[in-house]
């Protein structure tokens, strides 16, 4: 199950959050994926970095990206 939360440590206490590398320079519409947390992966809108983040389960992130890249 999904929830939202404002606060994530990863591993050691730190998380680190990537973007896609085929986001662009602009600052358009992206999201930001912490996936260093110990089985869970973190989403957060990239323009609001201190505002919550979703937080779900790995397997069901990696089902997520596979849909939508049409892998399934």
């Amino acid at each position: 199950m999904a929830r939202a939360s404002s606060s994530l440590s990863g591993r050691n206490g730190r998380k680190r959050w990537r973007r896609s590398r085929r986001s662009g320079s602009s600052g358009g519409n992206c999201v930001e994926v912490a996936d260093d947390l110990g089985g869970l992966v973190g989403v957060r809108d990239s323009q609001d970095p201190a505002g919550p983040a979703l937080v779900l389960p790995a397997a069901s992130w990696r089902v997520f990206v596979a849909e939508v890249a049409g892998r399934s």
